[in-house]
């Protein structure tokens, strides 16, 4: 049985940047164990296997895979998914395209809008089917410095000091003084183990103020050696967690607030992430993640 897929690139509105994305459709007949070699073999940060939706009114079911393991939900398999849908079934009107895709994740439903126009790359966005919410306890400025290959006056800036957050995953947000820090930043060996591997933490999400483009509000990176992916490009769920972030750190009025995020950079695969906060009666009420994404090639998988 041949089954068809495509790749994307998500957060970034050109080829090879931003992050890629398998996408392998009618995978309703794949074993656990044969969406898990399928993802290995394109070892990608995600791919996801769409399948029949359980519920007529819903557009497909989404199970996301890293190279390591299934995962509930992931930002840019969302965005990816859901513009590759709208793509493949949604009819133009006067060149363009406006659709709701609704996918059904291990999260629960996240409800996407997707809007696709002939001059411009697809863009979409999504409500966080999860606020940020705090959870852990990081160790000491220094041993963290120390697991990134920092000196311990590099991490923190203003009033931002490192927290755990979660939004369906659990990052650990680690703010860096500078741009030219945050770019020496890594993996740093056994002192990486003793600072992030025993917080039952999915990735570490470090950024910063200073950014390569004056459009942009922070600059971020993001580790996730634990799940199979040593940095990933562009990261959805993370921004989610960092909404509650800014907010906690930056007390946000009442209001709508918007933020660009880049990631990428250090990669070569420039990522934009479009981040809107939505604050009443001073709680953080909705967090919106959107982003471009666009085709690069198909073909087929031989079961």
């Amino acid at each position: 049985m041949a089954l068809k897929f495509y790749t994307l690139d998500v957060f970034t509105d050109r080829r090879f940047g931003g992050n890629p994305l398998a996408v392998v459709l009618g995978a309703d007949d794949l074993t656990d164990t044969e969406m898990q070699a399928i993802a290995r073999e394109f070892n990608l940060s995600e791919t996801v296997f769409v399948q029949a939706s359980e519920r007529p009114a819903h557009s497909a079911k989404a199970r996301i895979f890293t190279p390591k393991s299934e995962i509930a939900f992931a930002g840019h398999p969302t965005i990816g998914t859901a513009i590759l849908l709208a793509e493949l079934t949604t009819t133009a009107h006067n060149g363009e395209k406006d659709a709701l895709i609704v996918l059904e994740q291990g999260i629960g439903t996240v409800r996407v809008g997707a809007r696709l126009r002939a001059a411009s790359a697809a863009f979409a966005e999504f409500d966080a089917p999860k606020l940020p919410e705090a959870a852990g306890v990081l160790p000491p400025h220094d041993v963290l410095a120390s697991g990134l290959g920092l000196i311990p006056s590099e991490v923190g800036f203003e009033n931002h000091a490192p927290l755990c957050y979660a939004a369906g995953h659990t990052f650990a947000f680690v703010p860096v003084a500078s741009l030219e820090a945050i770019g020496r930043a890594r993996i740093n060996g056994p002192h990486w183990e003793r600072a992030f591997e025993q917080q039952g933490i999915s990735g570490v999400y470090l950024y910063t103020r200073q950014c390569e483009h004056t459009s942009a509000s922070f600059h971020a990176r993001m580790f996730a050696p634990q799940v199979g992916i040593p940095e990933d490009p562009a990261t959805g769920a993370a921004a989610i967690g960092l909404a509650g972030i800014i907010h906690h750190f930056d007390r946000l009025p009442d209001g709508t607030h918007k933020r660009v995020l880049e990631q990428g950079y250090e990669m070569g695969r420039p990522s934009r992430i479009a981040l809107t906060l939505m604050v009443n009666g001073g709680k953080l009420a909705t967090v919106r993640i959107g982003g471009s994404a666009v085709r690069v090639c198909e073909g087929t998988l031989e079961r």
